[in-house]
């Protein structure tokens, strides 16, 4: 905090130099004639003096007469002992007119909205501050002198403290706002929501894996997920939390023992205590807070719009809704999206609205302000969100709005983008107590602009993957719960406002401009060349389900819409690393289904030219699947498949049980030989399944017909060896009995 109040007090300290209001033309004037060895001297002083402000009580003064007491600490940086400085304050007496003035005040933007006054009694002088030293200050004043001779009146009034030495150079100034909001007339009392996101990148590539073991140490100590739980704890109730169930599901695999993915192979850990333990804990916090799911790991919901990934959002809705019911607590609602970066065009509104009909369609979107601004208030590319949304004169318009979709209206809630800006470390106002001041002074100014006469709606949405200081947004939590201009409400509560005009002095409450979208905010998206690889890995992936006998969502579902995060548009180099991991585990269970006898040095021979032919799949998965089978020769000419002119399906049982399909062919008469065939196996949908696989067919060149003639010739030939047998056995006997005969008669 320190580091960051010296820095304001340098970028400050130019323009506040002079002791009265100043134009930027004069102060300019003032910088050219200064004497360079005096602005080195200065420069010097400024960067080691620190001005530090640690308190301001009241938070607003709701008396004229009530001591405003500010004070804080001053310590000497640079080195050298200083001698004849002085606290004071600026201040002016009239507050200031709109939310531009005070962004321009506090960004430093218009010199002629600095303090001129100086209170004089609040002066503080310290003769001498050490090298190192550090040394308090105190100063007090009413709202009554403050807005002297007149008298005060609600309102944000600008205030600077600033140090001087030997009462004219300026080594520091803090800049900051004194609220004075008296009970009458009492304030509108505008509604505020509040959107804390809880999404991460993901950290697995297919579900077994973790392509990464950053996860753990985000979530203890000072890491950025434990600083979330520490907000959840400390949060009103009414606070909407969005929350990526994918990151749920990473932290409950890694409460168990779990693999990483490294250069030197996968390597095994242990389960995570502190995981099981983050996750009980956050099951609390959230217990009786308004959450809302995104979409399973958070897709780039622009990019698979227009990149053609038409399924994968209404399934990452529904996936999600699931995982949060799963592992938070039932009834997560998934009906608010939160597009990367709060940016969507009409293509991506119509994917989330139409979703998956009668399951997960999304009914509201919250934006940034520059996707949906004020109407005249912005052209884009031409100015920045604050600029836009801080024009002078411009009135805070209603967060809510009405877009259309093809599938009927969708509610816009739109953020302020000062007010969120605030809830980021670095938000601009400085330290913690300089940020509630400030946003004690925007709530207060847009509760008192011009015609507000009933409540509107505000909204606050840091960036989605904010790394957040839990002191501060615990802090601006319960400043907004304290004030009385302000009424904390859930995200879900915040409706369009009925179609009236409300008049504001000379102009009508703004109107919302369409969807704003650029060709900037298309270049941040996902590109083709990351997601054309993902497509073919997605469509892979649906192949193992479609064969699976009882049609169950894919095994790669949660893995493939990991892949599509928008966590991976600055860190395409993860992502595709994490993509290779599934692409390889998709390829795997695609080889786990087999045709069996595919070796070229062991062909099937076809006895005759008429013949069966088997063909065997093998299915190593754990569960039965169901195939079809498309036998073609590769040579009409020499070899013919009989009976398979359309697929045949086999029901193969798992864990290494064969399907055996026989198949007639016919060989071309006379010729002998090796051909080929070509199995393709398919989904019951007939979509290819892996890759085609080559059987070569040998065969003896015989034909049926052949083989029965030569068979009978054979025959008749062995039935006249037969009997020319057995008649030379007669002849012999009849010899034998012959000669017999006549021995007797000698």
């Amino acid at each position: 905090m320190i580091r960051k109040a010296t820095l304001l007090a340098v970028v400050s300290a130019a323009l506040l130099a002079p002791l009265g209001a100043v134009t930027p033309g004069a102060a300019a004037a003032r910088t050219t004639t200064a004497s360079a060895p005096a602005q080195a001297s200065a420069q010097a002083a400024r960067q080691g003096l620190a001005l530090i402000v640690s308190s301001i009580t009241p938070d607003w003064a709701k008396g004229a007469a009530d001591e405003i007491k500010i004070s804080g600490t001053l310590r000497n940086d640079t080195g050298t002992a200083l001698t004849g400085l002085l606290v004071r304050l600026r201040y002016s007496p009239q507050p200031l007119p709109n939310r531009a003035a005070v962004e321009a005040y506090q960004a430093d933007l218009s010199d002629p909205q600095t303090p001129g006054n100086v209170s004089g009694r609040s002066a503080m002088t310290i003769a001498s501050l050490a090298a190192g030293a550090s040394t308090p200050w105190e100063i007090t004043l009413t709202p009554a002198q403050l807005a002297a001779p007149g008298t005060p009146r609600f309102g944000v009034y600008p205030i600077a403290i600033e140090v001087q030495q030997l009462g004219w150079r300026q080594l520091a100034v803090q800049r900051t706002f004194i609220t004075y909001a008296p009970p009458q007339p009492k304030p509108v009392r505008n509604k505020l929501a509040v959107a804390l996101p809880l999404i991460d990148q993901p950290h697995r590539a297919d579900d077994p894996n973790f392509a990464d073991d950053k996860l753990g140490p985000a979530l203890t100590g000072k890491g950025r997920l434990a600083d979330l739980l520490r907000i959840a704890k400390a949060a009103p109730e009414s606070v909407t939390w969005f929350l990526d169930p994918a990151l749920l599901d990473d932290v409950t695999a890694m409460s168990k023992p779990y693999t990483v993915s490294t250069k030197d192979g996968p390597v095994k850990k242990p389960a995570d205590s502190a995981a099981a333990q983050w996750l009980t804990d956050l099951r609390e916090a959230l217990a009786d807070s308004p959450v809302v799911a995104t979409p399973y790991a958070d897709p780039d919901v622009a990019a698979l719009a227009h990149k053609g990934f038409d399924t994968q959002v209404g399934r990452a809705i529904e996936l999600g809704g699931q995982k949060a019911t799963q592992l938070l607590r039932p009834e997560v609602s998934t009906s608010i999206n939160w597009p990367a970066s709060g940016l969507l065009d009409a293509d991506a509104l119509d994917l989330l609205a139409v979703g998956k009909p009668g399951v997960a369609q999304v009914r509201k979107v919250l934006l940034n302000s520059t996707n949906l601004p004020p109407q005249g208030q912005q052209q884009p590319g031409t100015e920045t969100t604050q600029q836009a949304a801080l024009a002078p004169g411009a009135v805070t318009p209603d967060a809510a709005a009405t877009l259309y979709s093809v599938a009927g209206p969708v509610t816009a809630l739109v953020a302020d983008p000062a007010l969120s800006r605030l809830f980021e470390p670095g938000g601009g106002a400085g330290s913690v107590l300089l940020s509630r001041q400030r946003f004690i002074a925007e709530t207060a100014m847009i509760s008192a602009e011009p015609g507000q006469t009933t409540p509107r709606s505000l909204v606050i949405a840091p960036s989605r993957r904010w790394d957040p200081n839990p002191t501060l947004v615990s802090a601006l939590l319960k400043t907004a719960k304290s004030l009385p201009w302000l009424t904390l409400t859930p995200l879900d509560s915040v409706k369009p406002a009925k179609a009236k005009t409300v008049q504001t002095g000379q102009s009508a409450q703004p109107a919302r401009a369409g969807l704003t979208y650029t060709d900037q905010d298309r270049k941040e998206e996902l590109g083709a060349k990351y997601l054309t690889p993902i497509k073919d890995i997605a469509r892979k992936a649906d192949l193992t389900s479609l064969i699976t006998t009882d049609k169950p969502p894919s095994a790669f579902d949660a893995a493939v819409l990991r892949l599509t995060s928008s966590a991976w548009r600055n860190q395409t180099r993860a992502g595709r690393a994490a993509a290779e991991l599934v692409a390889d585990a998709v390829d795997d269970r695609m080889d786990m289904i087999t045709i069996t006898g595919a070796d070229p040095d062991r062909p099937r021979t076809l006895a005759g030219s008429d013949g069966v032919v088997p063909i065997s799949v093998k299915n190593s998965l754990p569960v039965e699947v169901t195939v079809d089978v498309r036998v073609v020769s590769n040579n009409h000419k020499l070899l013919k498949v009989v009976d398979v002119q359309e697929p045949r399906r086999l029901v193969i049982g798992g864990n290494g049980q064969s399907g055996t399909l026989p198949v007639a062919m016919q060989a071309t008469p006379g010729v002998s030989g090796d051909s080929a065939v070509t199995v393709q196996l398919l989904t019951s949908d007939g979509k290819p399944y892996g890759k085609p696989v080559k059987l070569i067919i040998r065969t003896t060149g015989y034909t049926g017909i052949a083989l029965v003639i030569v068979g009978a010739a054979l025959t008749v030939m062995l039935a006249a060896v037969v009997t020319r047998v057995l008649r030379r056995r007669s002849q012999r006997r009849l010899e034998r009995a012959a000669k017999s005969r006549e021995s007797e008669t000698v």
